[in-house]
């Protein structure tokens, strides 16, 4: 399973970032595919509270178009949401222990403790992800 960091979406939705023709590419391919691709509540929020910030710079939805899309995706076949199970702490506690995560990183111990869950890999831009033991994890516009 392919699991979606939110910075994979946000360059597929903004045309002003150098990496959007190569992140829409990808996008478009994986979500028209057969493999699985769990998007986490994380990514889900993220992409949202993102897109729709006129304070960032870049192209912006109001909420209805970020929902549409949000819906868009949700609609095919191969995307489910991707919510914490009855063993995410083991595994959330292993990623800030092991991974030496603190402050900022925190959220990425939460990712990649999803990823781990779902036995998925998790696609992403960031490299903090390496810190992370038993993480498997891929930059696909690399």
């Amino acid at each position: 399973m392919i699991v979606l960091d939110a910075n994979i979406l946000l360059y597929a939705y903004n045309s002003a970032t150098s990496l959007h023709a190569k992140a829409r590419a990808w996008i478009e391919e994986t979500f028209s595919s057969s493999e699985p691709v769990g998007i986490p509540w994380q990514t889900v929020t993220a992409f949202l509270r993102i897109t729709t910030n006129s304070k960032f710079p870049g192209q912006r939805f109001n909420v209805n178009e970020a929902v549409e899309i949000m819906e868009a995706w949700l609609g095919q076949p191969n995307i489910q949401l991707l919510a914490p199970s009855d063993t995410h702490w083991q595994h959330f506690r292993c990623m800030l222990l092991d991974g030496q995560a603190s402050g900022q990183l925190v959220s990425d111990a939460h990712l990649a403790a999803l990823a781990l869950e779902y036995g998925g890999v998790l696609y992403t831009t960031d490299r903090d992800f390496a810190r992370f033991p038993g993480l498997r994890w891929k930059n696909p516009l690399f």
